[in-house]
């Protein structure tokens, strides 16, 4: 029997087609949605058949009557096509291209080869293609791959009496198109998509074909700000008549030589199209629009991630050149984002750019060489190329100390994304890693070690956590505490006994006598990764016997699990009911420590919480103050930001006795940031006690900057394939503008310190998907933004014990609109 469809020897099939692409939101509104339907008739006939083989046949199809209208009915003045003819809006030349014959060689029912002119445009030879993709069917059900305009993709047959669907699986699908998209699931987007094509058959050839198509993309933080594709493809049989005479010949390729010699296989996937912008503005012109938006004082408003989006796409189409001219005309306070929108950019021209605009020798280029560095690490694609000029960087000569640390911290964070996208094993990669293992047992010098820590725990690199055991138990307290931290941002699979056992002897100090900073970050490590019911049951009975502020911190945390649910509320739940270590004893402990956590913003998609952790020395001044934000998605989770702040070696300043443990910390404030995954360079305040001195005559209480910025969160671009040989491409983006800043002051008139963490953020993110042919383009947009601000204030008077203490928290509502 028949493999595919048959055509009757000289019979011509009059067919009528029509492709239709839509594009709306997902939540469609009559109003939002636009499209564009092309209809024709199609005349097929068969024009050789291999003698030895039925199912061996080559068939031309011509396409006359072309039509082009819009898909959604709208008045005369809204309906762009009014009154146009296909020859006014496809053009002469598209026009005859479109409707000069085309041949297609179908083996079985499957496509084997497509015949068209080189010479035709890219648009014109992939509409065929949609309309030779609409002839593939078996007969008889089945799971195979196939070619076509789609790509290579796997599909499904079901065949019964008359009717065959197909069902091609969009997933599967190998294209020449590539994409990319942000690697953080919480900022991501995501795509659903279908395509179904129904056969009816009659007298072995095809009476009907439709197939429908759609597309829906999401962002993961908000669903409802999604939107959607959907091409449909409807070829129906209107009659058949007395058509032309089978050709001669042995095979294909001779046959199709004969009718023309310019006819070439040309491929049945579809192939790129350029899209030419007629008339968009110049960099420069649209940098012009925009750079009021990106002064400094405007970075917490929504205008300016808003603007700093629109600069991305407009600089990801710019060549080196254009980009420095922005760079060099830029004025200096609105210097710093343009660094963040060409770094984010990404792409080869921006870094280049970067790369001849900055000047690393030069200690004076500072906020720049941060700006560029920060914006690297939070790269939503970096590549190979990012990291070897980084490495490259860090290898030359550096005029500024903090760069030099900037650098390798970074390089951490690069290696963890790229490492995350399957490709630890690039050669660079393997390099960096190298120099990061290696980092911290080649060198004396504290501040280095500490550089290549802080690498290490952005790189999240397993083979690191032997490091961070060591690390752990060392005398000096920084090195302990980046160990712990980093330790609780791996996956509680990878916490072995070895760890847990190390971990617990820093809190219950068994070999050694550690600062109180350091066993609270032990604690926390211990309750954050599946403690068991011994360890519990250990750290319970420990409240009682710790230094005095840590019982009540202790307390604190414990609290705060159980109030809060977190994972480790069931085991403690259980351990309590051990009244030895649950005694009132133990539970009743006075202090000014606490750890408190809290819902920020909840939402069907996205859930943000914060936590806020302060523990104090005996004499009442801050020893750490830990703030964070994490957001969680459909069982993924970000870390956001945390604002560490820690200060040590104070007592002096106000008289007062040491911790055990402590009594020889030299004088040091400072603080410490991670956002979005990625740990920055910590800050200084203060280092030793003239410098302590110095500025505590000076301080002004204006906070710190810490991170100040315009970061690219949500990045994806994808090319999306229609089987009627149309495209559409999906550009999602989102933008943060960030200003984070912090402080210590201490007034020994009024005895009292004041710890703030002031965060101001606007977050944009838009949404395009379009479908753009040379001739026309229907597209539709969603987007939200909203503005946030949150300030945490902490104020303790330490005249008297117990001291006074005030913690306010600001928050504005989060209006989405």
């Amino acid at each position: 029997g028949a493999t595919g469809p048959r055509l009757n020897n000289n019979q011509l099939y009059k067919f009528s087609y029509t492709t239709e692409v839509l594009v709306d939101r997902t939540r469609g509104s009559k109003e939002g949605s636009a499209g564009y339907r092309i209809s024709s008739d199609v005349d097929v006939n068969l024009v050789w058949r291999d003698p030895s083989s039925k199912d061996d046949q080559l068939i031309q199809l011509a396409i006359s009557n072309v039509r082009i209208d819009p898909v959604s009915r709208r008045s005369e003045k809204k309906n762009v096509l009014h009154g146009s003819t296909a020859e006014s809006v496809l053009g002469k030349t598209k026009l005859a291209a479109l409707t000069k014959p085309f041949l297609v060689h179908l083996r079985n029912g499957k496509a084997k080869a497509f015949y068209s002119y080189w010479a035709e445009p890219a648009t014109i030879k992939n509409l065929k293609r949609g309309l030779a993709s609409l002839l593939q069917v078996q007969l008889n059900t089945g799971k195979v791959i196939e070619n076509d305009v789609s790509g290579r993709c796997t599909v499904e047959y079901k065949a019964v009496k008359g009717q065959v669907t197909r069902t091609k699986l969009l997933e599967t699908c190998k294209t020449a198109e590539t994409g990319f998209t942000t690697h953080s699931q919480v900022l991501g987007v995501s795509r659903k998509s279908s395509s179904v094509t129904v056969f009816t058959l009659e007298d072995g050839f095809i009476r009907s074909a439709v197939t429908e198509e759609t597309h829906s993309l999401a962002v993961n933080a908000r669903r409802s700000a999604a939107a959607k594709v959907v091409s449909r493809q409807t070829l129906t049989l209107v009659g058949t008549e007395a058509g032309p005479l089978e050709a001669a010949g042995k095979d294909v390729n001779g046959v199709v030589k004969s009718i023309d010699g310019k006819l070439a296989a040309v491929g049945i996937i579809a192939e790129k199209v350029k899209s030419q912008c007629k008339g968009c503005p110049s960099l420069f012109e649209h940098w012009k629009a925009q750079q009021k938006q990106l002064e400094p004082e405007s970075l917490s408003k929504a205008t300016a991630p808003r603007s700093f989006l629109a600069l991305i796409q407009s600089i990801r189409k710019a060549s080196k050149d254009e980009i420095l001219k922005v760079l060099k005309s830029a004025s200096k306070t609105s210097l710093p984002q343009v660094v963040d929108a060409v770094t984010s950019s990404q792409t080869v021209a921006s870094l280049d750019a970067m790369l001849e605009f900055l000047n690393f020798t030069d200690a004076k280029g500072l906020v720049l060489q941060e700006r560029f560095l920060y914006a690297c690490g939070f790269a939503s694609h970096p590549n190979e190329r990012m990291l070897r000029a980084l490495l490259d960087i860090s290898k030359g000569k550096i005029g500024s100390n903090d760069i030099k640390e900037s650098v390798v911290i970074i390089l951490g964070a690069l290696v963890h994304k790229l490492c995350q996208k399957g490709g630890c094993n690039l050669p660079t990669v393997v390099q960096v890693r190298k120099m990061i293992l290696d980092g911290p047992d080649s060198t004396q010098v504290e501040s280095e070690v500490q550089m290549y820590l802080l690498a290490l725990k952005n790189s999240m690199l397993p083979e690191a956590i032997p490091i961070f055991i060591k690390y752990a138990e060392s005398e000096v307290g920084a090195y302990s505490t980046i160990a712990l931290t980093a330790l609780q941002r791996y996956n509680v699979n990878l916490m072995t006994d070895e760890v847990k056992q190390t971990v617990n002897r820093v809190y219950h100090q068994n070999r050694r006598i550690y600062e109180k900073n350091v066993r609270a970050a032990a604690a926390d490590v211990i309750l954050s990764s599946n403690p068991s019911y011994i360890e519990v049951k250990n750290l319970l009975l420990s409240i009682g016997n710790l230094p005095h502020e840590m019982n009540k911190y202790m307390l604190s945390k414990i609290q705060d699990i159980l109030r809060f649910q977190l994972p480790a509320s069931k085991v403690i739940q259980q351990a309590m009911k051990d009244m030895i270590s649950h005694n009132y004893n133990r539970f009743s402990k006075v202090g000014s420590s606490s750890a408190f956590s809290g819902f920020m913003a909840q939402s069907a998609d996205v859930t943000s919480t914060y936590s806020l952790d302060i523990l104090y020395s005996g004499s009442g001044i801050l020893r750490r103050s830990n703030m964070n934000i994490y957001g969680t998605s459909k069982g993924a989770m970000l870390h956001g930001l945390q604002v560490a702040i820690e200060a040590q070696g104070l007592e002096s300043l106000i008289a007062a006795t040491p911790d055990e443990g402590e009594e020889d910390l030299e004088s040091f404030a400072g603080m410490s940031a991670l956002l979005f995954d990625v740990q920055l360079r910590p800050v200084t305040f203060f280092k030793g006690y003239s410098d302590l001195m110095s500025k505590m005559f000076s301080m002004t209480g204006e906070p710190m900057n810490v991170v100040k910025g315009l970061i690219l969160l949500t990045d994806h671009s994808e090319v999306i394939q229609l089987q009627s040989g149309l495209k559409a491409s999906a550009e999602f983006q989102g933008g943060l503008g960030i200003d984070i800043s912090g402080g210590m002051e201490i007034s020994l008139w009024y005895r009292e310190s004041k710890t703030s963490v002031n965060n101001r953020g606007a977050l944009v993110v838009t949404g395009n998907v379009t479908v753009d042919m040379d001739f026309m383009r229907a597209g539709v947009e969603v987007s939200f933004e909203t503005e946030v601000s949150l300030d945490f204030i902490t104020t303790v008077q330490f005249s008297e014990y117990p001291f006074l203490v005030c913690m306010q928290m600001d928050k504005t509502t989060f209006p989405f609109r």
